[in-house]
């Protein structure tokens, strides 16, 4: 989940992995796998830097592998 700033200062929280699209047109204008718009005042690459920093949140963590143990 990403936070992004609505055109009226509201914060929207939103799910990175529904974001379908990104347009500056001229505003930046995020669209949704669902068909939804969101107009949000950050630019395109604020909301690319949001997504890679969540990403890397997500799978910082992350082991390729683990070690066995014997049971």
């Amino acid at each position: 989940m990403i936070i992004v700033t609505r055109l009226n200062e509201k914060p929207l929280t939103i799910s990175s992995e529904l974001i379908e699209s990104i347009e500056d047109v001229p505003d930046t204008v995020i669209t949704m796998t669902t068909g939804r718009k969101i107009i949000v005042q950050e630019t395109i690459d604020e909301v690319i830097d949001k997504v890679i920093e969540y990403k890397q949140k997500i799978f910082s963590g992350v082991v390729v592998n683990p070690p066995k143990h014997d049971i």
